[in-house]
């Protein structure tokens, strides 16, 4: 069921809040993401991908730390280590396409993330051009 256009969401990110980055799935990266992180630590892109990135030919994303339950190695204690340039797919969230395109989707997102129904109305144009970002950026996850 899609959003009523002429309503809106709302969404405030909560601090200290990580529940998002704790949420089984993978880190989905852009090639600009994996430039922009790796300059951010200080790392010659090769040895940046080397340690964190699995790369196929049409993707990369975050290798997931070994033997730990967390789900992305920038996660810690502080929240992201890599926050002033984390990923598109981070920075969007929860402005998803398959969030914002279902109404459902996002309530059931609501259940665990304390954000979703905080903060000022966002149009529904608004997330939508949020989640067409991630359609541009991610079209292989988007076909």
């Amino acid at each position: 069921m899609a959003p009523d256009p002429n309503s809106g969401l709302r969404f405030q990110c909560q601090t200290g809040c990580r529940k998002c980055c704790e949420v089984s799935g993978y880190v989905y990266l852009t090639e600009n993401d994996v430039s922009e992180a790796a300059r951010f630590l200080k790392l010659e892109q090769t040895d940046f991908e080397a340690q964190y990135i699995y790369r196929t030919r049409n993707m990369r994303r975050v290798r997931k730390p070994r033997g730990k339950s967390k789900q992305c190695p920038f996660l810690n204690e502080g929240g992201c280590g890599i926050h002033p340039v984390k990923p598109v797919q981070c920075r969007l969230f929860p402005f998803w396409p398959e969030l914002v395109e279902d109404r459902k989707a996002w309530a059931k997102t609501g259940s665990w993330c304390p954000g979703i129904g905080q903060g000022s109305l966002i149009q529904i144009g608004t997330a939508m051009e949020l989640a067409n970002e991630m359609r541009e950026k991610y079209p292989d996850a988007y076909e």
